[in-house]
């Protein structure tokens, strides 16, 4: 199993200082073309599906809110905001990195080149195997996804529904992020789980960042390709132990 360095996998500062780092990649000229068409998919995405659930909200709280509790409207536009960070996640962010994953495979390749030039080159995988990594990701997420949303409907329980989300919510984003450099070294699927596993401190630290870029409009639409050149940053910088 190929782990990490687990006394840099714990520091949540190492996280901060990778994604301080991905900002200033983040224009480079050198990425730009790895990032343009994935930016302009995440555009299409998030704001037609945001101004979608805007539109309907008044008609929900309508259905759901009874006339005497109206008042309580005021807290629902902030809650949908939250919602939507989460939530997107799992809807707009796992599609769009669906369609944008070839690109994020080749971004985190070149980011790795910036940063380190004598890095190993990385392993070319087909349109149809880099896919087919992308749904069993978001099948294995899936699988726990409808588990958590009948937690909702239990009384008493889903009182711990939230922070249930929230945990869930990290490790998918960090399982989503770190595989594209975790890829291009050869380490597949289970083995990304695995030694992810031996850092959780580091990768919820890094995913708890880009989660709070995705809870922001109109900025989460560069965060997917920000995230995977922080990711490989990040990766880099663990120098990893094979046993």
């Amino acid at each position: 199993m190929l782990e990490f360095n687990r006394e840099q996998g714990a520091n949540p500062l190492l996280a901060f200082e990778s994604v301080r780092e991905g900002l200033g990649l983040m224009f480079n000229s050198q990425l730009r073309k790895f990032i343009i068409l994935p930016l302009l998919i995440n555009a299409l995405l998030y704001i037609g599906l945001f101004f979608l659930g805007y539109f309907y909200l008044d008609s929900l709280i309508v259905y759901f809110i009874p006339d005497w509790l109206q008042w309580l409207t005021w807290l629902v536009y902030p809650l949908f905001f939250i919602s939507f960070g989460v939530l997107g996640f799992f809807s707009f962010t796992l599609v769009a990195n669906l369609i944008a994953s070839p690109f994020y495979g080749d971004l985190s390749a070149k980011t790795l080149q910036l940063i380190n030039p004598n890095a190993e080159q990385a392993v070319q995988h087909s349109f149809i195997t880099v896919i087919k990594a992308e749904i069993i990701r978001i099948m294995y997420l899936l699988r726990y996804l409808v588990p958590l949303v009948l937690l909702l409907l239990i009384p008493v329980i889903n009182l711990a529904a939230p922070l249930l989300w929230l945990v869930f919510t990290l490790w998918g984003i960090s399982m989503e992020y770190f595989a594209y450099p975790l890829e291009n070294e050869g380490v597949l699927f289970k083995e990304q789980r695995e030694s992810l596993k031996t850092i959780r401190i580091g990768s919820f630290s890094f995913a708890g960042l880009i989660l709070l870029g995705l809870m922001i409009p109109l900025l989460n639409i560069f965060v997917p390709p920000l995230a995977v050149i922080s990711a490989t940053i990040y990766r880099s910088k663990l120098k990893p132990q094979s046993h």
